[in-house]
């Protein structure tokens, strides 16, 4: 394969000042350390630099969930395998009609037949057609704990949504789908956006976070690679 042959599909929000990711959470804020204007004392003429500083949560944008996030001893993300984020056969489920306003839960029969034993499963809900809106923080569409289970079973390595979150926010608190998949290390991506792009079977999916000891949700440039 060459870069000519190559098609790259951004699956990534962009970040920006005041983005709203998730309902309650801080916005980013964005300042500046050195303006390009300022740094002109400090190097040699026709020389200048920006310099700047964000602040944010993890939970940003478009991030990836390590165990840490939700088990104390899970690894964060400086302790993760570079090869479970990197160029994973990526499975891509068509979900737009699988789910109602009614039954937003997807569950097993909607990923059943399928190898899935190494791959990354991305979930193509729809959902992200109202990032950045109002919209998007109430009736979307999540994995149930079911079907995390199944998925376990299968030997995914990773999953993917473009969705609010992996699991139900309107449940009252439970957390079943990221607490089984990040107890089986099993890593979770959430904020995915333009998944129908990509073909359902046949791209590799890259999702990978810095290595930041002692934390547990980081945004990602998350894309995938087709041939």
């Amino acid at each position: 394969m060459t870069a000519a042959s190559r098609r790259i599909v951004d699956l990534s929000h962009p970040i920006r000042a005041g983005l709203v990711t998730y309902p309650g959470l801080p916005a980013p804020t964005i300042t500046s350390h050195l303006t390009r204007e300022d740094s002109r004392a400090r190097y040699a003429p026709g020389t200048e630099f920006a310099m700047d500083i964000i602040t944010m949560i993890g939970n940003t944008g478009t991030y990836l969930d390590s165990p840490y996030h939700r088990y104390a001893q899970g690894p964060d993300l400086a302790g993760l395998d570079l090869a479970t984020l990197v160029g994973l056969r990526a499975e891509v489920f068509s979900l737009t009609d699988a789910w109602t306003p009614g039954a937003r839960g997807i569950g097993v029969d909607a990923l059943a037949g399928r190898d899935l034993r190494g791959a990354a499963v991305l979930l193509h809900t729809g959902w992200d057609r109202h990032f950045g809106t109002p919209a998007y923080g109430a009736g979307a569409p999540f994995l149930t704990g079911e079907a995390a289970e199944w998925l376990i079973a299968e030997g995914v390595t990773l999953v993917g949504i473009d969705s609010l979150n992996i699991d139900d926010t309107e449940s009252g608190g439970e957390r079943p789908t990221h607490s089984a998949l990040l107890a089986a290390g099993v890593h979770v991506v959430e904020h995915l956006t333009r998944l129908g792009d990509v073909p359902a079977s046949g791209a590799r999916f890259t999702a990978a976070p810095p290595a930041v000891e002692g934390f547990g949700t980081f945004p990602v440039r998350a894309f995938a690679e087709i041939d």
